[in-house]
């Protein structure tokens, strides 16, 4: 099979295009015929060895994935050969960015049959990180007040559209670049933080506050003020601590994505259902990827990248 790898840690360079051997399913695994694997920021760390996950080398890059069942592994019951799915691979282990990949059963889902099967494979770890920052982390209930720093991103459109769907007041701080794609992901306020106080934007305090941008420890501190007594601060910036308020029982979290069949699943029915969409930027070939990797390296991708088998 045709494959994108690397045997030792380094710079883009070190992703070789080739023929490798097609893998095959162990006990409560799949094959699966890759239709499109999605560049995360994580790939790029990985890659360059300053992401803490240890990898198994040599490694295929791309823990987001969308293709068909090819073959089924020993006591795999709940999925068939010929299934479209979807899924958040381990990300340790070889990922999509293969003509094939195998995966454990319990992390795929049933693809949306709403959009293409290659656009699919944008949606898992960044709508499972944004479900789990607002809502497993923020614990943020219908009637309150939000307010997301950094909400141009991907991460940040889909936690709009899952706190508006909630019923949550949603403040967001954005570029001009990036605010009218804010705006119609359904921010109630979207504040431009190149020209004003956020403090003073937001008017009155919120119960969670969702940090998603690499912004100075001492702005990220200021910022606690916003977050009512009793409130979260939840942040998705691994590399820097998140800071919270014991004298006011203010909460810190900081997400770093878990796998969640049943919530992958549920994020699957509200793209088919309308109610979230799947953001895809620009869509390259599997012999592009090193360049994609150098892309990233250089600065930040903006927008969702798939890589096409």
């Amino acid at each position: 099979m045709k494959a994108v790898q690397f045997h030792d840690v380094g710079g883009p360079e070190v992703l070789q295009y080739g023929e490798l051997e097609r893998p095959e399913p162990g006990e409560g695994e799949v094959l699966v015929r890759v239709a499109a694997s999605a560049y995360n920021a994580a790939d790029n760390g990985m890659r360059g060895g300053f992401l803490p996950i240890p990898v198994q080398l040599p490694h295929i890059p791309g823990y987001d994935v969308s293709g068909t069942v090819e073959t089924l592994g020993a006591d795999v019951t709940d999925l068939s050969v010929g299934d479209a799915v979807i899924g958040f691979l381990p990300m340790e282990r070889d990922g999509g960015a293969a003509e094939y990949v195998v995966a454990p059963a319990d992390a795929l889902v049933s693809a949306p049959t709403s959009i293409p099967l290659e656009d699919a494979a944008a949606l898992p770890s960044v709508a499972l990180t944004a479900w789990q920052a607002l809502f497993d982390e923020g614990r943020l209930a219908a009637g309150q007040r939000l307010l997301i720093v950094g909400a141009g991103g991907v991460v940040g459109k889909y936690a709009i559209r899952l706190a508006k769907r909630a019923g949550v007041h949603v403040i967001a701080t954005a570029s001009p670049r990036s605010a009218d794609a804010v705006r119609d992901a359904g921010a109630d306020h979207v504040v431009d933080h190149t020209r004003e106080d956020v403090l003073r934007a937001v008017d009155g305090q919120v119960d969670v506050l969702l940090n998603l941008a690499p912004i100075e420890p001492e702005q990220f501190t200021a910022y606690v003020a916003a977050v009512r007594d009793g409130g979260a601060v939840v942040s998705t910036t691994a590399f820097m601590a998140t800071p919270g308020d014991e004298s006011r029982d203010v909460r810190a979290a900081t997400v770093f994505v878990r796998r969640n069949r049943e919530r992958l699943a549920a994020l699957v029915a509200l793209v088919d259902a309308g109610q979230l969409t799947v953001e895809v930027t620009r869509r390259i070939p599997l012999t592009e990827l090193q360049a994609l990797h150098a892309e990233g390296a250089a600065g930040r991708i903006a927008g969702k990248v798939v890589v096409t088998v």
